[in-house]
């Protein structure tokens, strides 16, 4: 009888602009898995009917970017506690039994990538400091928590949306003002870029980083380009940095282990692969 393949994608719109094909596709060959993983352009208004079809079409599984990551966790039969925090949805299972899990591996992708290129890295060392409050921020965030950093100043152009968060995850967090940022840069112990600025095609970060300690850890989750300004401007303030494209290849292994069956290594090749 002959086995079927495997096959999981990624769910979005757009969806030309997505590294995932490339990242899984490269470890389906590095480990010799039969298996398949493409791209699907899914409007809003078929993601219901595309998700509840996919697994009587032999989908394994899927990744979910924007704008479905919210929208989707209403069609799923399970959702992970950390899915359930975060308020979004990034990775689903389909089971055996036909029921849909929904995960979000945002927060472990990051904190991955931070432990991997900052071994060292004390969540005690200070406070961290978190630029924006979208849906990223907030998986960041509950990352940062479950790691054990007590206090995070968190700040965004709308103040209105850090204070909505403030007030859901609690007295750890400090809402400052942006105009405000550049004057909290020096207390940060570590400091994440959340935003869309300096990345291609978008605005600059206007955040002043004067301030910045070369005992700093700097991190952003734009990688392109790979090193934004921010990345740039404390590498010159002597700051330890560490770029965006670690938190995608990282955020990538739960779900290529549970649909594949091998739990994939993020390395030099697999960065080369996907930049290339």
């Amino acid at each position: 009888m002959k086995q079927n393949v495997p096959i999981a994608g990624v769910i979005g719109n757009s969806i030309s602009h997505s590294k995932s094909p490339k990242l899984h596709q490269h470890w389906l060959r590095r480990y010799g898995i039969r298996g398949e993983y493409v791209p699907l352009h899914v409007e809003s208004e078929n993601l219901e009917s595309v998700i509840r079809s996919m697994p009587k079409m032999g989908f394994v599984g899927a990744n979910v970017t924007i704008p479905h990551k919210v929208d989707v966790m209403q069609f799923a039969d399970q959702i992970s506690d950390r899915a359930i925090l975060v308020g979004a949805a990034n990775t689903l299972i389909f089971k055996d039994d036909g029921k849909i899990y929904a995960d979000n591996t945002d927060g472990y992708g990051f904190m991955a990538n931070l432990r991997q290129g900052a071994p060292d890295w004390d969540p005690k060392s200070g406070p961290a400091m978190v630029l924006g409050a979208g849906g990223a921020c907030r998986a960041i965030i509950v990352a940062l928590a479950d790691a054990g950093v007590t206090e995070i100043f968190l700040t965004n152009r709308t103040r209105a949306k850090a204070d909505a968060l403030r007030a859901e995850f609690g007295a750890r967090i400090q809402v400052v003002d942006w105009v405000q940022a550049g004057n909290v840069v020096e207390d940060a112990a570590t400091l994440i870029n959340t935003t869309s600025l300096g990345m291609t095609g978008q605005p600059e970060l206007r955040v002043p980083l004067d301030g910045l300690r070369p005992d700093t850890l700097v991190t952003d989750i734009v990688y392109s380009p790979l090193q934004t300004p921010l990345l740039a401007q404390a590498q010159a303030a002597g700051c330890r940095t560490i770029d965006g494209l670690g938190m995608l290849l990282h955020q990538g292994v739960p779900g290529f282990e549970r649909w594949f069956g091998k739990r994939p290594e993020v390395d030099d090749a697999t960065r080369q692969v996907v930049l290339g």
